[in-house]
């Protein structure tokens, strides 16, 4: 039997060629764009944020950088964190924030990141501990948790006094009206309460009055049939 070692090499060289190119794929990415952040950066602020930087690729092997919202970003399995460096202070979030710390932020970490203000390297968590909260976040987005946006209702707004009088005047309109959705209501409330002429509010009633009778919401030529 005749071996044609050609082959043989051809197999190996191409079960290299796929291992290697596996392995690029796991080391992920550096951006250069980020590199040029940090060297324009302020001098207290470039070992800060090089250090995140490591410190991400350390817990994360195949984290992608970029450059979102004019500062460095990292991705992996959708947007993991960002870090930025300012006058007097660097920073540095988490993208699903309040999952990854375990509690909703305050208003100074809203401002300054999750990470608090950071002005020396000393400011930073230990390593272990920054490395346990990345590696969070990266499971948080391998897993699809999404985090849970908390709608604030928006204050009830008076029903301007010209409008409570019209209403008052056409019983229908005041059915209606009292049937409407708050959204609804409120569009009308906007709308005349905004006007700063008598003569533009008194017009805006007198059509509001009419569309409100006829059932119709303050923006109906709007809405699909």
């Amino acid at each position: 039997m005749v071996v044609d070692h050609s082959l043989i090499v051809g197999r190996k060289f191409l079960s290299a060629s796929r291992l290697a190119d596996n392995e690029l794929l796991s080391m992920g990415t550096r951006d250069p764009r980020v590199d040029a952040y940090i060297a324009k950066s302020a001098d207290f602020a470039k070992p800060i944020l090089t250090q995140i930087r490591e410190t991400v690729h350390a817990a994360v092997p195949d984290v992608e950088e970029s450059i979102k919202w004019s500062m460095p970003a990292f991705s992996h399995h959708g947007p993991l964190m960002n870090m930025a460096a300012f006058k007097a202070h660097a920073t540095a979030g988490f993208w699903k924030g309040e999952l990854v710390i375990g509690r909703r932020a305050g208003s100074d970490e809203r401002a300054m990141g999750h990470l608090g203000r950071l002005t020396s390297v000393k400011d930073l968590p230990p390593k272990k501990e920054l490395v346990a909260l990345i590696k969070k976040a990266a499971k948080l987005n391998e897993e699809g948790v999404k985090v849970e946006k908390k709608k604030t209702p928006r204050p009830t707004l008076p029903v301007p006094p010209e409008l409570v009088a019209a209403l008052a005047k056409n019983k229908k309109a005041q059915t209606a009206f009292n049937g409407m959705p708050p959204s609804h209501q409120r569009e009308y409330n906007e709308w005349i309460g905004e006007a700063k002429r008598e003569e533009t509010r008194a017009s805006r009633v007198k059509q509001a009055i009419e569309w409100i009778a006829e059932g119709k919401s303050r923006n109906w030529k709007y809405q699909k049939q």
